[in-house]
């Protein structure tokens, strides 16, 4: 199994716009970041995972051919905005989206003429399937594991493929929801910055203590925003085994 970091950045990306911070002018191509996302393989399946604003320059960057089923972890726009750019990837074939029933409800909001009786020519075709963190689902051989996490007031969703799992905009988990997280090798974990607090979000800090529970071999942070610091630098003070994901960084998994 094989995951790609199409995008590690929060919503606004890296470099912020109008910022001259020394992240935002780093010339360390590590340091810019699109949007967060990210493509799981395996065999012939191909999962994306989430599909924000910067979608269509991931897929161009990635030369991704086949898309087999779309993972949606939340609403927000920064991970549903790139719905309508997954068109090549339909023509022949109706998209499977995965998402819970907030997820769907603003998908339908932003794009309603994908859901139509009579749908405008050319949209993307595709078809919304239902997500719950109590059942787990296939994906062309894949078994999927939906894990109930919160993004400030509100759960939303992440994902576990053997012993992988992908977290991200969490800012707490409810102790049931941890222990299916028990035996993960490779974690992916959101990380805003480095020690301020966020009401929406963790920080390094607090996913180091979330790490420290559930003791995977190897963990990499995402959805980070200019505050976190140069990856040259902040690579150097994380612990063993812990890494800052880069845009089309591509890691293998067991």
């Amino acid at each position: 199994m094989k995951l790609r970091f199409l995008g590690t950045g929060t919503s606004t990306g890296v470099p912020e716009i109008g910022c001259k911070c020394e992240v935002c002018t780093s010339t360390d191509p590590r340091d810019r970041r699109l949007r967060c996302s990210a493509l799981l393989q395996e065999g012939d399946t191909t999962i994306l995972i989430d599909c924000g604003p910067d979608f269509r320059e991931q897929m161009l960057r990635a030369d991704v051919k086949r898309i087999d089923a779309l993972l949606m972890t939340h609403k927000h726009y920064d991970h549903v905005m790139g719905i309508d750019d997954l068109r090549p990837y339909t023509r022949d074939k109706e998209l499977p989206i995965y998402a819970d029933r907030e997820t769907e409800m603003q998908i339908r909001a932003f794009f309603p003429y994908c859901f139509g009786k009579v749908k405008y020519p050319g949209v993307a075709n595709i078809r919304i399937e239902p997500v719950s963190a109590n059942n787990n689902f296939n994906v062309g051989g894949i078994e999927v594991t939906p894990i109930r996490v919160f993004h400030g007031m509100f759960p939303i969703t992440a994902y576990r493929f053997g012993k992988l799992a992908y977290i991200t905009d969490m800012s707490y988990i409810e102790p049931g929801e941890l222990e299916k997280l028990e035996g993960v090798e490779t974690l992916v974990i959101n990380a805003l910055r480095y020690s301020k607090p966020h009401k929406t979000h963790q920080t390094v800090l607090e996913a180091l203590s979330i790490i420290e529970r559930i003791k995977p071999q190897e963990t990499y942070f995402t959805h980070m925003m200019h505050h976190i610091g140069l990856h040259s630098k902040i690579e150097k003070c994380l612990p063993s085994g812990v890494h800052l994901a880069y845009d089309g960084l591509e890691i293998e998994v067991d």
